[in-house]
């Protein structure tokens, strides 16, 4: 490095994985420092899905295993403590922000009412809010489970279901990567409001396997 005061970044390989309902096993993951999954890796909300999702997360190779509960993880919410110790191996986070080799982490699992399922709040109300204000503004990566308003948000119905709030908090604090799931045949990467946005659903809107783990380097 040229400059006296220059600082060595490290640059980091993250692979980005959402929507794998039970069919983990069947997925290849490519190797990374940093695995993500955005949630929803159970499909019934039952424990002993999530039981087996925890034995295949942690036959995987990556260094660090980052995980936010999607709208199928009724243990999360239902049964938080005994859920909890099954992902004890990985870095949880609900509403928590983590720092991994100097990379500022914010998980969350809500999105507005979705089919009354797991984590959900309803759409524009002031709870729904009050999580989003809890996005720190200094933040290189959020992870969701549901996306923003407008951004890789398409349902095969043509509406955009994405969350309003979330997106007027995303903007605002603009983290440099943002993944999400939750709607499978809106899978891609979109880059808006000096972000870039992942949807890592890696089934289709069929709930087969149908789309790959997203990697990419962040420094």
């Amino acid at each position: 490095l040229c400059a006296q005061n220059a600082k060595l970044r490290i640059v980091m390989k993250i692979a980005i994985i959402s929507d794998t309902h039970n069919k983990l096993a069947a997925i290849d993951v490519p190797p990374a420092d940093l695995l993500i999954h955005c949630g929803d890796f159970c499909s019934y909300g039952k424990l002993d899905e999530l039981e087996r999702f925890s034995q295949e997360m942690a036959r995987l190779p990556h260094k660090h295993k980052l995980i936010v509960a999607g709208n199928h993880d009724w243990p999360l919410q239902r049964s938080s403590q005994s859920a909890r110790s099954l992902l004890a191996d990985f870095i949880y986070l609900e509403d928590e922000m983590v720092e991994i080799d100097g990379l500022k982490i914010y998980g969350s699992p809500w999105q507005p009412t979705f089919m009354n399922w797991a984590f959900n709040l309803p759409r524009g109300s002031k709870e729904l809010a009050e999580k989003w204000q809890k996005i720190p503004d200094r933040l290189d990566v959020l992870v969701t489970h549901g996306p923003p308003f407008g951004i890789l948000d398409r349902t095969n119905f043509g509406k955009r279901v994405g969350c309003e709030l979330l997106l007027e908090r995303v903007s605002q604090v603009k983290p440099r990567l943002h993944c999400f799931g939750h709607i499978h045949e809106a899978y891609g990467r979109a880059e808006k409001h000096d972000s870039l946005f992942v949807n890592a659903a890696v089934l289709n809107s069929i709930y087969r396997v149908a789309n790959k783990p997203v990697v990419l380097d962040l420094a």
